[in-house]
């Protein structure tokens, strides 16, 4: 897998980070969808890293996946800002997974 990060969502996430130090997470939320199928994906910051992530190196450091939800994303991924929308997007080279992607700081 590969994430590539947009030189404005790399802006973004450094504002919204501000003094936090922690771990950059792409989740893939179930609670509240139905089924496991129709998860949504947010990207958290987080204090620590569960038994189950793997570690995506990036252009800013690693982001963690949850290893067993790496078959809801595609081998390509882009982490975009959109200002006019005002949110994070995650997208692949063909598709747009979550056009309007939450960015979550569970630290504080």
């Amino acid at each position: 897998m590969e994430i590539n990060i947009t030189a404005t969502a790399v802006q973004k996430i450094a504002e919204k980070k501000g003094e936090h130090e922690g771990y950059l997470k792409l989740k893939y939320e179930t609670e509240g969808c139905g089924c496991v199928m129709s998860g949504v994906t947010s990207l958290w910051l987080v204090s620590e890293i569960d038994e189950d992530d793997r570690a995506i190196e990036t252009s800013i450091g690693p982001i963690y996946v949850e290893k067993s939800k790496e078959v809801f994303l595609n081998d390509e991924l882009i982490i975009d800002f959109s200002p006019s929308n005002n949110s994070f997007q995650l997208k692949s080279p063909n598709e747009y997974l979550n056009p309007r992607m939450s960015f979550l700081n569970k630290i504080g």
